[in-house]
């Protein structure tokens, strides 16, 4: 399974992993999955360090390569495909993820139960 970690999923696999479910933990930690997460992430999480919204220490470019996730660039086809996008969600952070999991086929992993109406395959990070 390819899987793309939102950016809830992410921040908690590396600073409360007990909030993930257990199905959640297990998927991600299995050896036989691509877990890869977005440059789109990183960029909401800097924002949001940035604004002091959130208190996340650490090198995250570190941790990701320490856990074997596979970052995801953003191309010119993720962003194009944001304006097809049903208007469901509002949040471009999330529209740009959604998108990305839609053009390469990933299955997101979330507790934002709004990405459910979308043509991707989501997996309950909770």
């Amino acid at each position: 399974m390819r899987l793309l970690l939102d950016t809830n999923a992410l921040i908690w696999a590396f600073s409360d992993p007990q909030r993930l479910s257990e199905y959640a933990r297990e998927t991600i930690s299995d050896g036989e999955n691509d877990v890869l997460v977005s440059v789109v992430s990183v960029w909401e999480i800097g924002v949001k360090r940035a604004k002091r919204k959130l208190d996340m220490p650490g090198d995250l470019e570190a941790m990701i390569a320490t856990k074997r996730f596979d970052p995801l660039p953003l191309t010119i086809r993720h962003a194009l495909a944001v304006e097809s996008l049903p208007s469901e969600h509002h949040d471009p952070f999330d529209r740009m993820l959604i998108a990305q999991a839609q053009v390469d086929g990933l299955t997101m992993v979330t507790s934002d139960r709004a990405m459910r109406h979308y043509p991707i395959s989501v997996l309950s990070a909770i």
